[in-house]
């Protein structure tokens, strides 16, 4: 199975101060605080939706049903992330709210932290690393303030004592050796027993791969995307699945989705659109898969509607098997201008795929439907939120893509609020090698940056083919790293080729060494900020980043082409060969493509273990410590803009409202208070 959707590439990305490529944006910009609060190893930050003023008032409302169908979904991705989140999340809310102690004690201080980071993360584990948080403060701090609390403020299941909410939860919170991880990846171990996400109940992963073993037909070119919305439980020695639908698991949020859907099908812009809306209104009333892939052709086939959404269950890194889909939305509309530049990639796709490295037999005949366009995103929802993609390919079926084509996004108006907010912070001062190289960045990361993503969505994530009978499920737990990684090279690679220059897409021969230079140095080093001291390589991104840089670097020792060089006691990532290194860069894309269409098990095992996981732990060291310096934030997350319908006095709508003034804390309490349904 594809996995199309990207976090921030790069930590020039999340860090650097550079400016985004050609991005308009209204005068209010100039007194707009992009920043609003960091904490832990978070930044808050605010994104405006430049061009909604200008929308008309169906397309305002339209935006606005849809934002609120993906706002519902929030419990539904908090429960996915563990099953006992939500509990917890509410109990922290009720001391938070409620507490009557000295609210400026060194422990109340530490639940705020807590609380704010569980939010983020929608559980209490890293969004990123996926190792449970520890609290600063102490569980009989937590005992007593939760005592204190009014029960008609806490979540007290049926019969349940404020005492027996302690000991449910307390656990949980406090020790380490319990739900570890929120989702394992560690080769040799069952994967579904040590993974606290809650996909599986009662079983093992020996059990949950045979379950869907046996439902799989190796003849059907079709294939549904088995387990995708759906729990696995075995009780009383049977195996079954619990369907996320209407009168299904999860029913109380996906009728709440299906009613505000219901409202946005009233005012959607083309028949087209119209059809794609209640295709997934019966989706969700029925869990029928198929009909999840009727959606899926429907939706990439809308082709004309600008307000444009997505909404369901989607993604699988989360499960350590790679199945089933975490909750996801989001709702944005087509910038116009900015579109140029994906929609003359999206053309050339077929003279990409030919001049392709890979072996001839793994290629695509007949690329089909790359529809490319750069959005505003609108609203940010379930697994979107509060940290977000930059970049987005979908659907995630293989045939699907094959038959009916994909849609590839670039999230303009998010990528510009993270350049903004990172701003002269120092990071490229503190790991670029030399003045050569900082030039190649402030010269060309404007294009390099926005362009390799359009690449790794356009183009990468659409190229390739299994071959017959291969499995798409095949590779397990290396999947995600994999395509990302395939993808990753494709744009690598295209970013050299002479081919972007005569399109226009780069002002001339040497710009790829930007992204080049960025990439490696974050692959090889900077990335590694993200990893505690000790840990290995665990989320799927930075997994494929590493395998992807550590093999070039290896596979390029006997020439020199990268080097790890120490300058004033300092490590530095120095490339000396350019073109080898696009070379390098293109064997390694083969192979990856080698191992996805023959569904080689073993390669991707190799590959990701061998060169994606393990860390040095001098360099980190290093690494960490002249980060810390800087006093910056590795991860970063939005808040929402807030939308209001405005009505005259008969009640007929008549104007959308966004503001963008609500604060970190305000928006997270109003989302728990006003969107709770399990």
């Amino acid at each position: 199975m594809k996995k199309q959707i990207i976090y921030v590439l790069t930590a020039l990305a999340l860090l650097t101060g550079c400016s985004s490529n050609g991005q308009k944006t209204a005068p209010a910009t100039q007194n707009f605080k992009y920043t609003v609060e960091q904490f832990a190893d978070l930044q808050i930050l605010r994104y405006r939706v430049p061009g909604f003023e200008d929308l008309s008032l169906q397309q305002k409302e339209l935006v606005y049903y849809l934002t609120e169908a993906a706002l519902w979904g929030r419990d539904m991705f908090y429960d996915q992330n563990g099953k006992y989140n939500l509990t917890i999340s509410r109990a922290l809310e009720a001391i938070y709210t409620s507490y009557q102690g000295d609210r400026a004690s060194e422990d109340f201080k530490a639940l705020e932290l807590y609380l704010k980071r569980v939010w983020f993360s929608s559980g209490i584990h890293h969004h990123y690393g996926s190792e449970k948080f520890v609290p600063g403060f102490s569980e009989d701090f937590f005992r007593k303030a939760l005592l204190g609390v009014d029960t008609k403020y806490l979540p007290l299941a049926e019969g349940q004592t404020p005492e027996q909410l302690c000991d449910a939860i307390c656990p949980v919170m406090f020790n380490p050796d319990i739900l570890k991880m929120r989702t394992n990846q560690a080769d040799g171990e069952d994967l579904v027993l040590t993974s606290a996400v809650n996909f599986y109940e009662g079983l093992t992963q020996t059990e949950a791969e045979d379950f869907y073993t046996k439902m799989k037909d190796p003849k059907d070119e079709t294939p549904v995307s088995y387990g995708l919305n759906s729990k696995l439980v075995k009780k009383d020695g049977k195996i079954y699945e619990d369907i996320y639908k209407v009168g299904g698991l999860y029913s109380p949020a996906i009728e709440k989705i299906v009613y505000w859907l219901q409202k946005a099908e009233t005012v959607a812009e083309t028949p087209e659109q119209k059809a794609v809306i209640a295709k997934l209104i019966e989706y969700y009333q029925t869990g029928d898969l198929k009909t999840f892939d009727d959606y899926a052709i429907l939706w990439v086939q809308d082709l004309n509607s600008r307000v444009d959404f997505t909404n369901g269950f989607t993604e699988t890194y989360d499960d350590p098997l790679g199945m089933k889909g975490t909750w996801e939305a989001i709702v944005n509309f087509k910038d116009m201008e900015a579109t140029h530049r994906t929609e003359t990639i999206s053309s050339n796709a077929q003279w990409f795929e030919d001049h392709s490295p890979v072996d001839k037999q793994f290629k695509k005949e007949n690329v089909k439907g790359v529809s490319a366009k750069v959005i505003t995103a609108s609203i940010l929802s379930g697994a979107l939120y509060p940290a977000t993609a930059i970049g987005i390919n979908l659907p995630n079926s293989n045939w699907v893509r094959a038959q009916h084509g994909s849609k590839s996004v670039t999230i303009g108006n998010i990528t510009d609020a993270y350049n903004k907010a990172a701003h002269g912070n120092g990071f490229n001062e503190e790991f670029v090698y030399s003045q050569a190289e900082l030039d190649l960045i402030d010269k060309y990361a404007d294009y390099t940056d926005e362009l390799h993503t359009d690449l790794h969505e356009c183009l990468g994530h659409a190229s390739g083919k299994l071959l017959p009978g291969v499995d798409p499920d095949g590779l397990k737990a290396y999947s995600s790293p994999l395509e990302e990684g395939r993808a990753d090279l494709f744009a690598l690679y295209y970013l050299a080729d002479p081919k972007l220059v005569e399109l226009g897409l780069t002002p001339d021969a040497d710009a790829y060494k930007s992204e080049y230079y960025t990439y490696l140095m974050n692959g090889l080093m900077t990335q590694l900020v993200r990893i505690e001291p000790g840990k290995n390589i665990e989320e799927a991104h930075m997994r494929n980043r590493s395998f992807v840089s550590h093999w070039v670097y290896e596979h390029g020792k006997s020439n020199n082409v990268v080097e790890l060089t120490k300058k004033e006691g300092k490590t530095y990532v120095k490339i000396n060969d350019y073109q080898q290194l696009r070379d390098l860069f293109g064997q390694l894309l083969a192979e990856v493509q080698r191992i996805k269409s023959t569904d080689d098990y073993e390669g991707a095992r190799r590959l990701i273990e061998d060169y994606g996981v393990k860390v040095d732990p001098t360099l980190h060291a290093e690494v960490l410590e002249r980060y810390k310096k800087l006093n910056l934030a590795p991860y970063k997350g939005f808040v929402n803009p807030k939308y209001e319908l405005v009505k005259d006095a008969s009640g007929k709508v008549v104007d959308v409202k966004v503001t963008y003034e609500e604060s970190y804390v305000e928006q997270m309490l109003r989302y728990s208070k006003d969107y709770r349904t399990l």
